[in-house]
């Protein structure tokens, strides 16, 4: 081995002493910067638990999954807008309604609308969902059948539980008045979010919660109804743009899309969601304002907290009162919203009566004398010219604390379609007092008796020679229509003593039978003819009905039935085996023709005479229909209105001769 030359050692060492000298060096100069970011970084922050990690901004009380589509945006832009935790809390899964995706029905049905909803609460930003666990069992507009089936008292126990569990700031709920059109179950969720208010901040109400789950009462700051009906309206709108360069109303169309088995896969589109959305401030713990543009306004409060009195409150008269008595429902509502202190926010509230044409209907008067001394005045009514207006006793005298009914008859005169104004005024040396109602005309015929049955085959024309009444084309229950050709009908119905018998000619440019064999439910979802019937004639609801969706033709050519949200539900084979159904294409439509026991409508033979009854044609125009898919476009009645499937008060009336 040759020694390694001396000059070369040196320069190796020397390169590794430099070598070390400048990673000291670095050291040296990273020591204070890591030492600086050591010092500065904040810790992690620390996990909520317990009640924190519940703790809720805003919680929504709905009835059903999509029920939230109103008040969409607004969620959003304060879930994703401001961080704004929401709870929503659904009375039911929506296992009562149609499916448009495909063939789950009830408790299935429930299992993927929940699924649908939490996908679209995710995209709102909405952190918690909860369920009552209540039966969404069809269309009602009855709140009083609604908790009839519920159960009132047990529903509200949940509620609160879940009030004092999430201690919201803001409770927002539906609006509980019985408008037409107004789902029962949506009246019922507003009323449970009203009373839950009060109920969850009360030691007294549901004790067991206290005492056994570790929880304690709570007062929310603010009740908020959807829609502007109150004395401060909250305006929020909805083309703020958010984060990702979207807006609310953008982020909610895409939401709401979620909930496809309800048709809502078209939402992503639509002009509506950008419209600004109003609620009602109703009860508060912060001062009332004429208007506001923040829900969250005035919080958060801190301390304990008590609700305050609203502004523009009714006061009692020292004088009589007159007030026109309404529907059951309306009276319910009435005693309700004095009970729970909201007589500001049903100001707004416009109730009608129905009077059947052709006949004198009893519309009561409610003279009342609050004061302390006997008052006595005169009474006058008067209604649109040409309907007559008969008042049982037109000087009335009330001993103090004393009030009387006064009966008023009215006929509304032959052929009139219109819904007029009745006016009732008091007249008095002090001066009048007056009260005001809507009269709601609804049409009436008289059924013939046949010297024989009527054949609902299509190899006689015996129907030819029977009277027809018309269903024109702007009889709108819901929707539009183009003209007669679009949608129109004609009916005939005749009895015979223990059946009732019906031929409908339908006019339908663009007729579509989209529905499957195995799929016979959810008439509105295609062309089909709904026949409804009240044994009692106005009644409230239609738990003792008989409803019957027909379509024509199903994707195989045949007519296909099933008793829908009535007293026995399901296919006519397996409901109403009696009931005989029959259809045939037209030139410019189709036929249906049906034959209906009395037994299976709920009426003795030889007993009938007087029966609510109503006839809704359902029309969808989409050519390209996919089966099973809802393409309802409009709804005509021979008694139209709103929701009148779900309203029997609002049917017409037949008389059986």
């Amino acid at each position: 081995m040759f020694p390694m030359p001396p000059r070369t050692f040196r320069t190796n060492h020397t390169r590794i002493r430099d070598i070390f000298a400048a990673a000291v060096a670095v050291c040296i100069w990273l020591l204070p910067v890591v030492g600086a970011m050591g010092a500065t970084e904040p810790p992690p922050p620390k996990a909520k638990q317990g009640a924190v990690l519940l703790k809720t901004d805003i919680m929504g009380v709905f009835a059903h999954p999509d029920d939230e589509t109103g008040m969409a945006a607004t969620l959003a832009s304060y879930a994703l807008g401001q961080g704004t935790v929401i709870a929503n809390v659904y009375c039911t899964r929506g296992e009562g309604g149609g499916n448009m995706v495909g063939t789950h029905l009830g408790p299935a049905l429930g299992i993927l609308r929940e699924a649908e909803l939490r996908d679209c609460l995710a995209r709102l930003g909405v952190r918690y969902c909860y369920f009552l666990d209540q039966a969404d069992f069809f269309y009602t507009e009855s709140s009083a059948a609604t908790f009839a089936k519920w159960g009132k008292e047990e529903t509200l126990r949940r509620l609160v539980r879940l009030v004092r569990t999430l201690q919201p700031e803001i409770i927002v709920t539906m609006n509980p008045a019985p408008n037409p059109g107004q789902h029962g179950h949506h009246q019922a969720a507003a009323i449970l979010g009203v009373e839950a208010f009060a109920a969850a901040a009360d030691p007294k109400r549901f004790p067991g919660q206290l005492t056994d789950e570790g929880l304690g009462t709570w007062q929310a700051r603010k009740l908020y109804l959807s829609g502007d009906q109150g004395v401060t309206i909250a305006t929020i709108q909805t083309t703020n743009m958010l984060a990702g360069g979207k807006s609310s109303a953008d982020i909610a169309a895409e939401a709401l899309s979620q909930h496809r088995s309800q048709g809502f896969g078209g939402f992503v589109n639509s002009p509506w969601l950008r419209r600004p959305q109003s609620f009602s401030l109703v009860k508060s713990v912060v001062p009332f304002l004429e208007k506001e543009s923040d829900l969250l306004r005035g919080l958060p409060v801190s301390g304990a907290a008590q609700p305050l009195s609203p502004p523009l409150m009714p006061t009692a008269s020292s004088g009589l009162s007159l007030r026109i008595m309404q529907r059951p429902a309306v009276e319910r509502y009435r005693a309700w919203v004095k009970e729970q202190g909201l007589e500001h926010a049903a100001a707004r509230f416009s109730p009608d009566l129905t009077v059947v044409a052709g006949v004198s209907n009893e519309v009561k008067l409610e003279v009342s004398n609050p004061g302390n001394a006997p008052l006595s005045g005169r009474l006058e009514v008067s209604v649109s010219a040409g309907w007559s207006a008969d008042v049982s006793k037109s000087a009335v005298r009330l001993e103090a604390g004393g009030h009387e009914i006064v009966t008023v008859r009215t006929t509304p005169p032959p052929g009139a379609k219109q819904d007029v104004e009745m006016t009732a005024v008091m007249k008095r040396d002090e001066g009048e007092i007056t009260a005001a109602t809507r009269l709601h005309r609804v049409p009436r015929l008289m059924v013939p008796r046949g010297r024989t049955s009527p054949s609902i085959n299509f190899t006689e024309d015996g129907w030819t020679r029977m009277a027809r009444h018309s269903i024109s084309h702007t009889s709108l229950a819901q929707g539009s229509t183009r003209d007669a050709a679009d949608n129109s009908a004609s009916f005939s119905v005749i009895h015979d003593g223990k059946t009732l018998y019906l031929d409908v000619e339908v006019k339908d440019d663009v007729l579509v039978s989209n529905i499957s064999p195995n799929d016979i439910k959810g008439h509105w979802r295609s062309d089909s003819v709904e026949i409804c019937i009240d044994p009692n004639g106005g009644s409230e609801d239609t738990l003792g009905c008989y409803k019957i969706g027909i379509f024509p033709f199903d994707t195989e050519g045949k007519v296909q039935a099933s008793r829908d949200a009535d007293a026995k539900q399901g296919p006519i084979e397996i409901t109403a085996p009696g009931t005989r159904i029959a259809s045939k294409r037209t030139a410019d439509g189709y036929v249906i023709r049906a034959a209906i026991p009395f037994t299976e409508i709920g009426i003795a033979p030889r007993k009938a005479r007087s029966l609510g009854f109503n006839i809704i044609i359902y029309d969808g125009d989409k050519r390209d229909a996919a089966t099973g898919e809802n393409i309802n476009k409009s709804r005509i009645a021979w008694s139209p209105r709103s929701g009148v499937q779900g309203r029997p008060e609002d049917w017409g009336r037949i008389v059986l001769e």
